[in-house]
């Protein structure tokens, strides 16, 4: 039987788990300020990731339609911020 660190064990279990997407939409949360800037942080209501897609919601259409336009550099912004590729779709409700 193979020995595994504690870090390695709880990485194995959240890539088989269903919760690593709200793990990772959180870890998203707390720089999403940081990777976009202020003002679309203050009127982002909602991230998701669900598989490898990140789902972010506003009610705020210009903030959408500016968000709609930056899709490419949003997923390009937050898979460098993680270190690896985990975004493959931006979809903007």
């Amino acid at each position: 039987m193979g020995q595994f660190s504690l870090s390695d064990a709880i990485q194995q279990f959240l890539d088989q788990s269903r919760i690593k997407g709200d793990i990772q939409a959180m870890q998203i949360e707390e720089i999403w300020e940081q990777i976009m800037g202020k003002t679309i942080a203050r009127y982002t209501e909602k991230l998701q990731i669900i598989g490898d897609k990140l789902i972010i919601t506003t009610s705020v259409a210009p903030l959408k339609s500016e968000l709609l336009y930056q899709k490419e550099k949003i997923r390009s912004r937050v898979n460098e911020a993680f270190g690896k590729k985990i975004i493959e779709e931006v979809i903007v409700r």
